[in-house]
């Protein structure tokens, strides 16, 4: 059973969103029961991979018995079940606030969401970049659906763009990867990595353009700057449970950076070695000051948190920028940090709008909330986290991307812009409590939403992230550290996906 374990978070949402879409019309307490048991099921085979791969070795499941590089495999190693691990619980935060009663405003919400989870689960643990096209397209698929849940024309509006972009987008992907194959004659990310040292120039230079399309391809999906601009207003405009999970797409464009930009353009590639990085390392100081100057300059809770997602996407692609052990240990200490965070304060939000009345989100005077003290014990929670206070853990993440820091130039700059950018958003987060908690009119007796044990159980589950990462920084960052080693070892990853008869080894 264990060998198993690879494809399961791939064939359990799988199977739980086939059910819940032909069980369409059915009741809501069957569908709302079997997506809990599924996601939570889900929670616990990410644990059992995260336990499988604390052995440092690198596994891989290949569909139908075809060896690599010519089959479909799935790669299970430190990084792939990490972020399993962490689509899993942000999945079941969502999927609990769901059954609040937001499932209830259109069809299909748990069968598409189910399908949106597969999708992220297989873009982490494919082996090759065909299929990791294949998987975008499926979570993109279910997203375009999602994300118009409910209907609206803002939401209508956002989608719009949003589907325009990812078609176009997609149709880079396919030109990218259609370069490569026809340069390198293989899509097997390990294969590729063996063979691309050796190509002649002019295939070396047709790899360099490939490259370079799937760092604008990668780049879109984790909206780094110039590619942000669809982020705010779609990621705003979705349902709270929706724009939680999606949370974690952004994340999807900065692991396929760091998988295929270590793995594919590491030491042995030749005058390909790191490609990538001295671009990803300038775009990410710039997507980190736009997004502080959107976080500042936001009128709105949901739209504040989207430029929040920017601007922790900046920080973490200044971390693969700076293309060191310790930094790429920090950053993978500080992603699953802001995932959670943010997911947790996009539904955050959504109980706040759901007691102001009018005013909703915006960020302006307005009738107090029914619920203070829990609403804002979790917004004060969720501010100092994502905001870098101490002692929870965005505290511990900045200073270990500080410390990785190397050189003068290095320093000046990721200090310089990370703390200013950090104070900058205390102060645009202050001012959002104030007005929204301190400087509200008295309630009426207008009826309102209750937060209410659904609602109060999701928001716990993401926002106590932070402390319970902060108190567990030990074991995580040990994790991590052992992560970012395994990362940059490209030959052991190569060895145990390609057999040593392929590569002409010794057995």
């Amino acid at each position: 059973m264990m060998q198993h374990l690879p494809i399961l978070p791939i064939v359990l949402p799988l199977f739980a969103g086939l059910l819940l879409l032909i069980n369409r019309d059915g009741a809501t307490r069957p569908r709302r029961t079997i997506s809990l048991i599924s996601t939570s099921l889900l929670v616990v085979v990410a644990i059992a991979l995260v336990i499988q791969v604390s052995d440092d070795e690198i596994r891989y499941y290949a569909l139908g018995d075809w060896q690599p590089p010519f089959g479909i495999i799935l790669v299970l190693d430190r990084l792939s079940a990490m972020m399993v691990l962490l689509t899993s619980v942000l999945a079941l935060g969502s999927v609990i606030y769901a059954c609040a009663g937001e499932d209830e405003k259109g069809t299909n919400y748990h069968g598409l969401f189910q399908l949106q989870l597969m999708g992220i689960n297989g873009a982490f643990l494919t082996g090759d970049l065909f299929n990791l096209f294949v998987f975008f397209e499926v979570l993109l698929i279910a997203s375009y659906a999602l994300l118009m849940h409910g209907g609206g024309k803002t939401r209508i509006h956002a989608s719009f763009h949003y589907v325009a972009l990812n078609l176009a987008n997609s149709a880079l992907f396919l030109l990218a990867i259609g370069t490569l194959y026809g340069a390198t004659g293989t899509l097997n990310m390990a294969d590729m990595a063996l063979r691309i040292g050796n190509l002649e120039p002019e295939q070396m230079e047709l790899v360099k353009v490939g490259a370079m399309l799937l760092l604008v391809v990668f780049g879109l999906k984790a909206a780094m700057l110039p590619l942000y601009f669809w982020l705010p207003r779609a990621y705003a405009a979705a349902p709270a449970p929706v724009a939680a999970l999606f949370a974690v797409m952004s994340k999807i464009g900065i692991y396929a950076i760091l998988r295929v930009y270590t793995l594919i353009f590491g030491a042995h590639a030749g005058p390909l070695h790191n490609l990538a990085q001295p671009w990803v390392w300038w775009l990410g100081l710039a997507t980190l000051i736009l997004g502080t100057v959107g976080v500042l300059a936001a009128r709105d809770l949901r739209a504040q948190v989207a430029y929040l997602i920017i601007l922790s996407v900046g920080t973490l692609l200044a971390g693969i920028g700076m293309n060191s052990l310790a930094a790429q240990s920090a950053l993978l200490y500080y992603l699953p940090h802001t995932t959670l965070l943010t997911g947790g304060l996009f539904l955050l939000a959504d109980s706040i709008a759901m007691q102001r009345g009018q005013a909703g989100a915006r960020i302006v005077r307005a009738r107090g909330v029914k619920e203070p003290v829990p609403l804002g014990l979790f917004f004060f929670i969720g501010a100092m986290g994502i905001t870098g206070m101490p002692p929870l853990s965005g505290a511990i993440g900045k200073t270990l991307l500080l410390q990785a820091a190397s050189g003068p130039t290095q320093q000046a700059l990721l200090w310089g812009v990370l703390l200013v950018s950090g104070l900058i958003a205390i102060v645009a987060m202050s001012r959002a409590g104030s007005t929204m908690f301190w400087r509200a009119t008295p309630r009426d007796e207008t009826a309102v939403t209750n937060l209410g044990p659904w609602r109060g159980i999701a928001i716990g589950l993401l926002i106590g992230a932070s402390p319970i990462m902060a108190l567990l920084a030990g074991p995580v960052t040990e994790y991590t550290r052992a992560t970012a080693e395994q990362l940059a070892n490209h030959d052991a990853y190569i060895r145990a996906i390609i057999a040593p008869k392929t590569t002409g080894e010794a057995p």
